[in-house]
């Protein structure tokens, strides 16, 4: 399997449960310039993923390409013989579901208009208020356990840790939230995750 990638992206979530899970995928970093989107094979990346030209995509053994984030976790979850989600049919395996639900909603989502460089500082300003309020939720329910079903490392901490990541490229801090920061780097020693930051050339922000 190919995983496509650009370097901290929310492809670095699929990354990491790769390694969590032990599965041997290749990877395929995506360049962009302005509007072109290269892999490094040259291909032309929305030929990949026609979706937009968006970060991760899976190409298959069988030739077959996923793509959204979420999607590839699961199907990534389910090759592997480590467990990375609860027990299916569990209660807490849907509250798997509901935190990569709202990840992806509230959190991820959220960040989107940061990344337009024509954004407003009134709508920077806004947009960051938005988020914090979204990650006092988080802090909250961090303060129960080690991770974020339990005390064990499932998919949805791969997704959130790597969108966490962004406060700190966008200039936000989580000094108030000691339970988040305390979660950072306890997802940072993982030696899986150590691997694909370091297989993407990003630094550990808090380890």
């Amino acid at each position: 399997m190919k995983l496509y990638y650009a370097p901290g992206a929310c492809s670095l979530s699929p990354h990491i449960v790769a390694r969590e899970g032990k599965i041997a995928i290749e990877l395929s970093r995506v360049t962009f310039d302005g509007a072109k989107r290269t892999t490094a094979e040259g291909e032309d990346f929305f030929v990949v993923n026609p979706k937009g030209g968006y970060v991760p995509a899976l190409r298959l053994d069988s030739g077959d390409v996923l793509s959204e984030g979420v999607a590839i976790i699961h199907y990534l979850v389910d090759q592997s013989s480590v467990t990375l989600m609860p027990e299916k049919g569990s209660l807490v395996y849907y509250r798997a579901l509901e935190w990569m639900t709202y990840i992806s909603s509230e959190i991820h989502k959220g960040f989107s208009p940061l990344f337009n460089p024509t954004l407003s500082d009134e709508l920077k300003g806004q947009t960051k208020e938005k988020i914090m309020s979204r990650l006092a939720y988080v802090e909250s329910e961090l303060g129960k356990h080690q991770y974020l079903v339990g005390d064990s490392f499932t998919a949805p901490d791969a997704y959130l840790y790597t969108i966490l990541r962004w406060t700190k490229q966008f200039g936000m801090s989580l000094e108030e939230y000691a339970n988040i920061t305390a979660y950072m780097a306890r997802v940072e020693s993982r030696e899986a995750v150590k691997q694909a930051l370091k297989e993407e050339g990003l630094e550990t922000f808090y380890v």
